[in-house]
């Protein structure tokens, strides 16, 4: 019997939102993946863009649901602001904080001031999500911003994912102060890739899987480290999305859940250009993807990915081509 997937990696960096859990209910069958790791001797951590809480509160509501989550395994984006940071600015400094207390706890550790206004003569602003901030949060940032002062955004994922549906995420407010100001921040967590690579020698890993939702963070941040990527299908990204997908946004893996870590994943063949996986084949030609198998099975959207990727393989941009689908 061939080996699992899972079989051929020592640990997992798993995103949260959108792969673990969208809101504050875990996705069927994640929470049960999640705890056979270790049963397969692989480690576990998990990397988070979302500042909005501290790395022991995240530990706690995983703990909740099930997951297995020590503090330690969990490495956010907050935390790789507060490092960064640290090493731009002398000890003491001010920064405007921007988002949540969780992020100004992360700010205080790294031995700077957390301060709430500008009054308070910050040299450095961190904006971080927080589903609190307001119009007057946005505006006091701004005037620090366009005062000159550093600025840096824990992430700028534009969408996160709630119970009821896709809602803004923190890119959405950065680009205000960006809009206000004609300022870029500098981005500390995803898809940057010294977050993964924190996460991985916490784990003292050497071949992590990097597991997440979204292309522009997860799985652009995971090749940036250099590392393997999977894409879920749990959370924000589409098959269609996936297909399309810039040539560094594009994952070596397409699962449709955590569940998939634990079955062979399929081969995939070039036979002169017609890509095979599983059943199902596909062949690229001009701006048109001819796929041969079922809308439903994912190894169809697998040969698809490879034969459009293959014909297109610098792509800067996305670009969707033409799907034309064909019975067995």
């Amino acid at each position: 019997m061939a080996d699992s997937l899972i079989s051929a990696f020592d640990a997992v960096l798993s995103d949260l939102d959108g792969v673990v859990y969208t809101g504050p209910h875990a996705i069927q069958g994640a929470v049960a993946s999640l705890q056979r790791l270790e049963t397969e001797g692989v480690r576990l951590g998990y990397v988070t863009n979302n500042a909005s809480r501290t790395p022991a509160q995240v530990a706690a509501h995983l703990r909740k649901l099930g997951a297995p989550a020590e503090d330690h395994q969990v490495v956010s984006s907050s935390q790789a602001a507060g490092e960064l940071l640290a090493s731009l600015l002398p000890a003491g400094a001010r920064v405007l904080i921007t988002g949540s207390a969780a992020l100004a706890h992360e700010i205080e550790l790294v031995g700077l001031v957390p301060v709430s206004s500008a009054a308070e003569n910050p040299v450095a602003v961190v904006q971080g999500f927080n589903p609190e901030i307001g119009w007057k949060d946005l505006a006091e940032a701004s005037y620090v911003v366009a005062g000159g002062a550093l600025w840096c955004a824990t992430n700028t994922d534009m969408t996160i994912p709630q119970a009821r549906g896709i809602a803004p995420g923190n890119g959405v407010l950065v680009a205000a102060v960006a809009a206000a100001t004609g300022k870029t921040p500098v981005v500390a967590g995803k898809p940057e890739a010294p977050l993964f690579h924190t996460a991985a020698k916490r784990l003292n890993s050497d071949r992590p899987l990097v597991v997440g939702d979204r292309l522009d963070t997860d799985i652009l941040g995971g090749n940036r480290a250099g590392f393997t990527t999977a894409a879920v299908l749990t959370g924000v990204d589409t098959k269609e999305t996936i297909l399309a997908a810039r040539s560094d946004e594009r994952p070596d893996y397409l699962l449709a859940d955590l569940a998939d870590l634990y079955v062979t994943y399929p081969q995939i063949s070039d036979d002169g250009g017609t890509f095979r996986c599983g059943a199902a084949s596909a062949r690229a030609h001009d701006d048109i993807v001819t796929v041969t198998g079922a809308e439903d099975d994912l190894d169809a959207w697998r040969a698809a990915c490879a034969a459009w990727w293959s014909a297109v393989p610098d792509a800067s941009t996305a670009r969707v081509p033409r799907l034309e689908w064909r019975r067995h």
